[in-house]
């Protein structure tokens, strides 16, 4: 499968549990294996001590976090410039645009934007300018100028920059140019000695002379004296009278106020209004220090690449990170009930009814004739033991037990003291904030309209789950209201036990709670489940029956 040099990302669903994270690492190695690289796994949310714990024992890093697949302005196609400097001719960029087909320069200082100038902008500047000290209001160089009257600079520096004085025409005799010509003009002009002389007397600060014509010495010499630059040029006087207002710097006409510009993290979603509203036809758009790398169009909107998804773990939209309905949906690897997840196209869809999402990876690793890495082995092997309780869930099957045994003699590892590890490590909420607890193992679920969210915590002993009861009881409140989910139910499993307490909160959860499980407990707030302990097989199905019942 081709990847048109994108990576496809391999993530699991929010708040991911151990098999949501191991099996879209596991998953991601062996689509490498197949097609040679481009896949990489992520991750929806943080990483519980359980799965931390698992990582660091098999020594694999975990991936990287993902917060959406929400197209930004980085998967549009950026026309990347380094952009030009404000004493940049009109002239020359107008041939640079002509050149290059575009329509908007940004002018950029040290990488950043200063500034915009379009072919509308530079046209106004030529057409709509008749004052004759406009040269030096735009404190144009005098390279500016050499450049493009196609001259060469006889006397002078070419470095310098006009501060004062206007362009004028010497088309008069000098007896009649002593009239007009004042200190710091700059004074077009021919061959004529007697011109030549009367201007450098005046005072002007340059003289262009045109047609190619020589400077004698003794002119060259008092323009020396005098401070008095003279460029000559192969043009004609009407063509210099033309073409010198072209060599202001676009600096001088650029926009600069009220700039329109995007990062590359915005949203397209966020920008595509802003656009619509401006008149510009190209907007500048910036790093994460605010330096200048590109441009975009309002047709590149149409040009979004995508991004390139595998769902493992789940099927749900609700479960999925956020701005899938913004990605390409590759496949959904699951062993979930289906959902309401819709694709545009279809995908390949691997559901099974067994305990883990890692049994139905490890199955399409022996499908494929793919060695099994003891590393991936033992993430895979973990991820069964937690989502099936060491096999005590009646979510597990016998595939389930038969596969981890066989990935756990790949691993090296010794099943029952082996979970006693890592379930203790997911257990040990201590250090742990309630919402780090609530979010380490929750899902949201919908019945028909009806949005409900579903958490649990699973722990070797009782006194472990009483802390954890005591830290989460306030918090379950706090997030039912913030959130205005309508109902939130949360399972405290004691694996040794084979039991759940069951917390709920909302508005007729109490009678969901009853009429799934028959209970007639006088608490409120919470109820004890004995031989419930998995949510999807014990729990889900029965509260999803209630709710459509009612």
């Amino acid at each position: 499968m081709s990847t048109q040099n994108r990576s496809v990302y391999v993530i699991g669903h929010k708040n991911p549990d151990t098999d949501s994270i191991c099996s879209a690492v596991a998953y991601a190695a062996l689509k490498n294996k197949i097609n040679g690289g481009g896949y990489k796994a992520k991750r929806a949310g943080h990483v519980s001590p359980e799965t931390q714990f698992i990582l660091d024992y098999f020594k694999v890093e975990a991936p990287e976090y993902l917060s959406d697949v929400k197209l930004r302005v980085k998967d549009m196609e950026i026309r990347e410039y380094q952009g030009v400097e404000s004493n940049m001719s009109l002239k020359k960029a107008w041939e640079m645009m002509g050149e290059s087909n575009i329509v908007t320069v940004p002018i950029v200082h040290d990488k950043h934007l200063k500034g915009l100038i379009s072919l509308g902008d530079i046209t106004k500047a030529y057409m709509n300018v008749f004052d004759n000290e406009i040269i030096s209001q735009a404190k144009t160089p005098y390279r500016n100028i050499v450049e493009t009257l196609d001259g060469d600079m006889v006397v002078g520096n070419i470095e310098e920059t006009i501060q004062s004085g206007k362009v004028l025409i010497a088309a008069a005799n000098p007896d009649l140019m002593e009239n007009y010509i004042e200190q710091g003009d700059i004074v077009i002009l021919g061959n004529r000695y007697e011109s030549q002389l009367c201007a450098i007397e005046m005072n002007a600060q340059c003289i262009i002379v045109c047609e190619g014509a020589l400077v004698s010495k003794t002119i060259v010499k008092l323009a020396d004296a005098n401070n008095c630059t003279i460029i000559r040029t192969p043009y004609d006087t009407y063509t210099v009278a033309r073409l010198i207002n072209q060599s202001m710097p676009i600096g001088h006409f650029m926009r600069k106020n009220g700039l329109v510009s995007f990062t590359r993290e915005d949203y397209i979603e966020d920008i595509r209004e802003v656009m619509a509203k401006k008149r510009y036809r190209d907007f500048p758009v910036l790093d994460k220090e605010g330096k200048f790398c590109g441009m975009i169009s309002r047709r590149n909107l149409l040009e979004g690449k995508r991004r390139k998804l595998i769902l493992v773990d789940h099927n749900e939209k609700s479960q999925a990170v956020e701005g899938l309905e913004d990605a390409d949906l590759l496949e959904i690897i699951d062993h979930h009930k289906i959902g309401s997840l819709e694709t545009i196209n279809p995908v390949y869809f691997r559901n099974q009814p067994v305990g883990c999402t890692a049994t139905i990876v490890t199955q399409l690793y022996r499908e494929n004739g793919v060695e099994i890495e003891p590393s991936i082995a033992g993430l895979l092997c973990s991820a069964i033991l937690s989502d099936t309780l060491v096999f005590r869930s009646p979510t597990c099957t016998a595939v389930d037990k038969a596969t981890a045994e066989e990935l756990a003699r790949i691993a090296g590892i010794e099943i029952e003291s082996y979970a006693i590890q890592m379930f203790k490590a997911g257990s040990n909420v201590l250090d742990k904030t309630p919402e780090e607890i609530f979010y380490q193992d929750y899902k949201q679920f919908t019945a028909g309209e009806l949005v409900f969210g579903v958490g649990q915590i699973t722990a070797m002993t009782e006194d472990e789950l009483v802390e954890i009861k005591e830290k989460l009881l306030p918090y379950i409140d706090q997030v039912q209201q913030e959130k205005a989910i309508p109902m939130i139910f949360f399972m405290l499993t004691n694996i040794i036990e084979e039991s759940t307490e069951l917390l709920y909160k909302g508005e007729g959860a109490f009678e969901v709670v009853k009429g799934a499980f028959g209970v007639n407990d006088d608490a409120k707030d919470r109820v004890y489940l004995q031989g419930v302990v998995s949510r999807k097989k014990q729990l889900i199905p029965d509260l999803m029956k209630t709710l459509q019942e009612s």
